[in-house]
């Protein structure tokens, strides 16, 4: 029964550790401001603060928006939390949610 334990403990440890290394594999969400939707262009205007995975300071920049389904859910002024990716040579926003007031 102790072996079992043991077993059981290390395979615990290592499920957790994977685990982790998969969220921290994620970028984290950016809070920003989205200032313009182009849905014809496919792209969307956002004021946001420093995202850090891409050692990006905060500003205001044009990204691609790959789905179009995103820039169906926001409109000028709204207050969001997204992800932006390294994309063929560009910046595409990848996820999209609204802001906790």
């Amino acid at each position: 029964m102790h072996k079992m334990s043991k077993h059981l403990a290390a395979l615990a440890l290592s499920l957790a550790g994977g685990l982790a290394w998969a969220q921290a594999g994620t970028p984290a969400l950016t809070d920003g401001e989205v200032r313009k939707v182009d849905v014809q262009a496919g792209r969307i205007t956002i004021r946001h603060a420093e995202i850090r995975h891409l050692d990006m300071p905060a500003m205001t920049m044009v990204f691609r928006a790959p789905d179009a389904a995103l820039l169906q859910q926001v409109k000028p002024g709204d207050r969001i939390r997204f992800r932006a990716e390294k994309v063929e040579g560009g910046y595409a926003v990848t996820t999209v949610e609204p802001a906790a007031n």
